[in-house]
């Protein structure tokens, strides 16, 4: 089987695109509204409240002032704020109900947040599961499962904080402006000046920062992949002596890491550091203008405004200055909540594959000039016109070398993939018009490299039938040859097989496999043989189990050794995606010709 070409990573811009496909989250917040509408109404009075905090201050800072209030004395007279115990009293109340509008905001975004990534996740691992099999040869695996966790990481961090946060900080800004005014409008002409100059900057810094920072973030991806990998064949890892490769190779991706977050680090320091510089400047300055406000003998502004002034002014400053980070995360959640998006809005097998006839499968299959290319390889043709006939009950053996199309041919009979031109029948229906998961649940696959799930024998071969009774399970394990070793545990069926299966041998991960396949009791039958890397006592129980799972089903086998094709109805013997021999073991001897020279190179297997 061909393998397709990488594709490279995709770069994350910020476009209309991107933002159109990130409004799809809106969706998953549909459902919770209501919540939604009263966490965000907790927000504003919360952050309303925070904007009466530097006022009241103020009056309390100048609240041992003899001087006359200009602007404000009847309004501040009204409320008796010149008492500092009372404005001292009223401080905790703020502080109080502050408190308690923020504790139920934080509460109800976490609710909402939490919902609506639950159903992110799995609408995201729903259309995974059920993407074509092409998907997965175009996709890392370590970077699909990347997509369902630092990138919902990302966007749980900003539903959850980041836009509440934003929210809040623009709203300061936006009331410290009218407060400014409000107080001194020469002071806040003075410390307006400073915003736009710091605003045009953060945005500058902060676009060149997304960058660097969604670089580290797909390196980090692709490290996680190369882990993936590596743990996923340790066994292939460790049989090389290649444990210093892989860690060179992954040393060197985290190395790229730690120079893009350090690169990244730099440049937000000197961000940071002039926003500060600018910020503090800005704050003296304003302080030495309002003192000369203050003073003279015709003062402009009273102590208590004054102090409210510079309150508002810190709160300002630092709600700018938070700004850039706050609007970096938003972008990166942006670029996060595109990936996820793209996934679920990419067509899986139930829009691509709209076959919906069910009819009866008794095993009958016939491939009509069947030609086909990968779809990620499309020069290169690995079915050349294959046509021939399987009736119910047989046993049909392929034979040839790697890279032949054997294995092309089976994952065809599964529709894996759609063949360019020709049919394939299953009882004289085309294949494109049979329901998938119909088709499927008549076929069971036995591979050559077992992969067991994480968990117990029990679970294992009920795969093959979800709703199987502990009896239906015993009597698949003991057809499979399987119960002998199984019942050998002290847990039984209930004995953890570790990851992939590491737990146990190569001969009981291939029984167990045939009890799964037993157990979904198919009409077709797929077998890549299963033989071929067992020692021989392992060998003549599985392959004791694999007869006994062929009887009665229409079977496909990949052949590797050919003793164990001896007795197949037909044997295809395929050369670069054609048909050259077909046959039984005794006709295609008598022919002398591929077939009759690969038994000769195996001679001692056929004794």
């Amino acid at each position: 089987m061909l393998r397709p070409k990488k594709e490279k990573t995709k770069k994350v811009k910020l476009t209309k695109e991107s933002i159109q496909k990130a409004k799809g989250l809106l969706a998953y917040l549909k459902p919770y509204r209501g919540a939604y509408f009263i966490g965000w109404l907790f927000l504003v009075l919360s952050t309303s409240a925070g904007l009466i905090f530097p006022f009241l201050m103020g009056q309390l800072l100048g609240g041992g002032s003899t001087e006359n209030p200009v602007s404000m004395s009847d309004s501040v007279q009204l409320i008796n704020l010149k008492n500092i115990n009372n404005v001292a009293v009223i401080l905790f109340i703020l502080f109080g109900v502050q408190s308690v509008f923020s504790y139920f905001r934080v509460v109800i975004f976490t609710n909402v947040t939490e919902n609506a990534l639950r159903d992110i996740r799995k609408a995201a691992f729903d259309r995974l599961i059920f993407m074509p099999m092409d998907f997965f040869n175009k996709s890392k695996v370590g970077e699909l499962t990347s997509r369902l966790s630092s990138d919902i990481a990302q966007v749980q961090e900003t539903m959850r904080t980041t836009i509440a946060e934003f929210f809040r900080q623009i709203v300061i800004v936006i009331g410290g402006i009218a407060f400014l005014v409000f107080l001194s409008w020469k002071l806040a002409l003075i410390m307006l000046a400073t915003v736009p100059v710091m605003a045009i900057i953060a945005v500058v810094f902060g676009r060149f920062i997304r960058k660097l920072s969604k670089k580290a973030q797909d390196q980090a991806a692709a490290s996680n992949s190369i882990i993936e990998e590596s743990l996923m064949g340790i066994s292939n890892v460790k049989s090389f002596t290649n444990e210093y490769f892989i860690l060179g190779k992954y040393s060197k991706a985290i190395e790229e890491i730690r120079s893009l977050n350090i690169k990244s680090g730099v440049w937000r320091g000197l961000f940071v550091s002039f926003i500060i510089f600018c910020l503090f400047g800005a704050i003296v300055f304003i302080v030495w203008q309002g003192l000369l406000m203050t003073q003279g003998p015709n003062p402009t502004l009273s102590s208590q405004e004054f102090f409210s002034f510079i309150m508002y002014t810190v709160m300002m400053g630092a709600s700018i200055g938070s700004l850039p980070d706050l609007y970096a995360s938003i972008q990166k959640t942006i670029g996060a909540t595109e990936n996820l998006m793209d996934i679920i809005n990419t067509p899986g097998e139930k829009q691509l594959l709209t076959g919906r006839l069910k009819p009866e499968i008794h095993g009958n299959i016939a491939f009509e000039n069947v030609r086909f290319t990968y779809p990620q390889r499309e020069d290169i043709s690995v079915l050349n016109g294959i046509s021939f006939a399987a009736k119910s009950n047989e046993t049909i053996a392929l034979v040839g070398a790697s890279g032949s199309g054997k294995s092309t041919i089976t994952s065809l009979l599964l529709n894996y993939y759609t063949v360019k031109s020709g049919r394939v029948l299953f009882d004289g229906v085309d294949v494109k018009d049979i329901e998938i998961d119909y088709l499927r649940s008549n076929m069971a696959m036995v591979p050559q490299e077992v992969i067991l799930f994480a968990g117990t024998i029990r679970e294992n071969i009920s795969f093959g039938k979800t709703t199987a009774s502990e009896q239906e399970i015993i009597e698949a394990a003991e057809k499979a040859n399987a119960w002998e070793f199984i019942s050998s545990f002290p847990e039984g069926l209930a004995t953890q097989v570790g990851d992939r299966g590491i737990q146990l041998s190569g001969g009981q991960k291939q029984r167990i496999a045939i009890a799964r396949a037993i157990i979904k009791n198919p009409s077709i039958l797929i077998l890549d043989e299963a033989t071929s890397a067992l020692d021989s006592e392992s060998e003549r129980l599985v392959q004791d189990a694999l007869n006994k799972l062929m009887l009665g089903r229409t079977s496909f086998v990949i052949a590797h050794r050919l003793s164990t094709i001896k007795n197949a109805d037909k044997i295809l013997v395929i050369q670069h995606g054609t048909i050259i021999e077909t046959g039984t073991h005794d006709e295609l001897i008598q022919k002398s010709g591929v077939y009759s020279n690969l038994v000769e190179l195996q001679g001692i297997e056929l004794n």
